[in-house]
């Protein structure tokens, strides 16, 4: 995780960081290094090579982004000065000039106001994860030190104090060392040298820390202070603006500046964008697990390649020795084959092995790094980074799916040698490619593609491939997967299509999946077996192709309306037969003292009248004082107590207990509602127009309700 909390600029960890527009970090006085003066009236350039950058820019009133084409000419670079990062600095500019900073990892460029890097909101949810990363390192090191000197490491006998140490090199020098085997000049002129740290009781040098810390001694960690707005110091945050991506005070919107745009409370954003991470790490997680296991299965092949190259050798030696003097100048070069081809299989297995790693190293690092900040309970500061992180975390998962976990080569070396040719023609001799056809068969069994079988919500997506090209015409193949529960499988698919996604399956269940393929001579075997597990919770919306027509849904389909001033029915995207779900609903509007009601339907319920008049849906109908039960329109278990705008109402089905409860603001509301639910149900909602309700899914059921 360090290299996370590592400035692009100075290599050291981050010290008083500063968020820039594009989601990137750099430090303060780093900040102030590479921030250029540009020519009076003229705007700063924009490096071609950001184009196909993933950030979104925001318009601000404040910050102007040009590309190189609109602005007409080349970068301004005043000085040639390097930091030992390798990135360009600059000498201090005049605040008065028009000035610009380009970052150092994208390349795009940003006018500086009149307010200069102070329009820049400081990183503090980073700057905490620094502190508490260098105070349980600083712990760990104080815990294992044995002595708090130093010596040099380079000295050949009586090694005396180190006076500086090199924190690329991570060797410690004393004085005379350093002028002999480190000259500050050449290639190491950019090397950064420091005062030397504790030496950790290994013997080794010292681990690098942040720049600007005189010691081992990290101070003891101090709340922080509420976020307070840029433009108004004296003001918390207090809701977020969703077309803007950033956090506003109320004196914010009391001026006009999101007046038009979609503003939201900032703890239920904060929810929501942990939610969206968590559940984008364990995307990451699951693929970091199968790396591992890649990882394993890959060097377990080396073993294999090396036992089946030494046998392949042996069977060559065997037969190129049986055909006596004819066959002894064609072994050479048999054995020189097979050893080519042996290296070449070590040398990609090698080359993967080497390229998982170093990306499943940055994954576990970027982990890491995710699961500090969701750690952390300020909200502003986490939303100042969740973009960019669920952007880095779905980016990351999005790189093991394109074959990154399949191996290139195969352990088996596809070559046959013949004896049974004439000797005259032992001098043209070759391996034939390819092993020997026995005549027709059946299909080989195919392989499942793991990197890109995946689940969604209650839906799983599986692909397969042939393991080899066959002369054998495979006319199909037939997916099978058991019942959640691990009893007996059951076809889901059969046909030519090598990817199939199956819909409609349990939520918070783990199905078992294999597949086979078939031709005119019979049915091949079965390939190896997977496990995909479905969501725990379930994330759905309202359902715009089954609503009425006078039903209005936005806030894309999670919040619903209606036109008319009857009730009007309207369903969710997900059925549910198994398990125990909750979700919420809350109120949006409420005038005039509607009777809404809210609970589960069959999906050919009628959808032009009050939910729960039929005998296809159950229902709570509320005002502001009661409300009752009702299904097969009978009204049963009137219970004081109403909604108003701002309530939320609960809906607990337990299919495991077969029942169905309400609850309004967390509280139960009233008796069990409906048992005896059996079946296939849907969310469902009827409204009028003096309704507006949002739909709350993807909750797991609070823990004050005991279902």
């Amino acid at each position: 995780m360090e290299e996370e909390l590592k400035c692009p600029v100075c290599g050291s960890l981050f010290k008083e960081p500063l968020l820039l527009p594009c989601s990137h970090n750099v430090c303060l006085s780093c900040a102030r290094n590479i921030t250029v003066q540009t020519p009076e009236g003229e705007t700063p350039v924009q490096s071609r090579t950001s184009a196909s950058s993933d950030y979104d820019y925001l318009d601000m009133d404040k910050m102007s982004l040009y590309s190189e084409t609109d602005s007409g000419y080349g970068s301004y670079t005043p000085c040639q000065l390097k930091s030992p990062n390798g990135v360009r600095v600059f000498p201090p500019v005049n605040p008065h000039r028009h000035c610009s900073l380009t970052c150092p990892l994208c390349h795009r460029s940003v006018s500086l106001d009149e307010r200069g890097l102070r329009g820049f909101p400081r990183n503090r949810l980073l700057e905490a994860i620094v502190a508490r990363y260098q105070q349980s390192r600083a712990g760990s090191a104080s815990a294992s030190s044995s002595s708090n000197a130093v010596k040099c490491q380079l000295c050949d006998r009586n090694p005396v104090d180190a006076a500086v140490m090199c924190e690329q090199c991570d060797v410690f020098y004393c004085n005379a060392c350093q002028q002999r085997c480190h000259p500050s000049r050449g290639p190491l002129a950019k090397h950064r040298l420091v005062p030397p740290r504790v030496k950790p009781a290994g013997g080794g040098a010292a681990s690098g820390g942040a720049s600007g810390c005189s010691g081992g001694q990290q101070p003891p960690a101090t709340a922080r202070k509420p976020a307070t707005c840029v433009d108004h110091e004296a003001e918390n945050f207090g809701m977020y603006c969703y077309s803007c991506k950033c956090p506003v005070c109320m004196k914010c919107l009391d001026e006009g500046k999101h007046a038009k745009h979609d503003v939201k409370p900032l703890a239920v954003m904060w929810k929501q964008h942990k939610c969206q991470l968590s559940q984008a790490l364990n995307g990451v997680s699951d693929k970091a697990k199968d790396a591992k296991e890649f990882l394993v299965q890959l060097k377990n092949m080396l073993q294999q390649i090396q036992e089946n190259g030494v046998e392949f050798e042996a069977c060559v030696v065997a037969q190129c020795d049986s055909l006596i003097e004819a066959l002894t100048r064609q072994k050479v070069k048999l054995l020189t084959k097979v050893n080519k081809e042996k290296e070449y299989k070590l040398k990609v297995v090698r080359d993967q092995i080497t390229h998982c790693t170093m990306k499943l190293r940055q994954t576990t690092g970027m982990m890491e790094y995710c699961l500090e900040v969701l750690k952390e309970n300020d909200p502003s500061g986490f939303l100042q980074i969740s973009d960019a992180l669920i952007k880095r975390v779905t980016s990351s998962q999005d790189q093991w799916v394109k074959g990154a976990l399949e191996p290139k080569v195969g352990p088996e070396f596809d070559l046959t040698l013949t004896t049974d040719s004439l000797l005259q023609t032992i001098l043209l001799l070759d391996f034939c490619q390819g092993k020997v056809d026995s005549g027709p068969s059946v299909p080989a069994a195919p392989l499942l593609q793991l990197e890109k079988c995946c689940t969604r919500n209650n839906s799983a997506t599986l692909a397969w491939r042939v393991v080899a090209p066959s002369a054998n015409l495979i006319e199909g193949y037939i997916l099978e997967l058991d019942d959640g529960n691990g009893g007996q499988y059951r076809e889901v698919y059969v046909g030519k299509e090598t990817v199939c996604t199956v819909d409609g399956l349990h939520f918070n269940s783990s199905y078992n999946a294999r597949v086979k393929a078939y031709n005119a001579i019979g049915v091949g075997p079965y390939s190896k077996t997977v496990v995909l597990k479905t969501s725990d919770v379930a994330w759905f919306t309202f359902d715009p192709t089954t609503a009425h027509r006078d039903i209005v849904l936005s806030n894309e389909n999670q919040t619903v309306s209606c036109n008319s001033y009857d009730d009007r029915v309207v369903l969710g995207t997900a059925a549910f037969s198994k398990g125990t779900h909750y979700w919420e609903i809350s109120i949006d509007r409420y005038d005039n003292h509607p009777d809404p009601a809210f609970g589960v339907a069959r999906i050919n319920t009628m959808k032009d009248m009050m939910l729960g008049k039929d005998d296809k849906a159950w229902a709570m109908y509320v005002d502001n004082n009661r409300s009752w039960f009702m299904h097969n329109n009978s009204h049963t278990n009137r219970a004081e107590g109403g909604i108003t705008k701002g309530a939320t109402v609960g809906v607990l089905l337990d299919l495991t207990k077969h029942t169905l409860t309400f609850y309004i603001n967390k509280e139960q509301h009233g008796p069990t509602a409906f048992e005896s639910m059996e079946g296939v149900f849907v969310p469902a909602v009827s409204l009028n127009r003096n309704v507006q309700v949002t739909l709350l899914t993807g909750l797991e059921v609070p823990k004050n309700i005991k279902p």
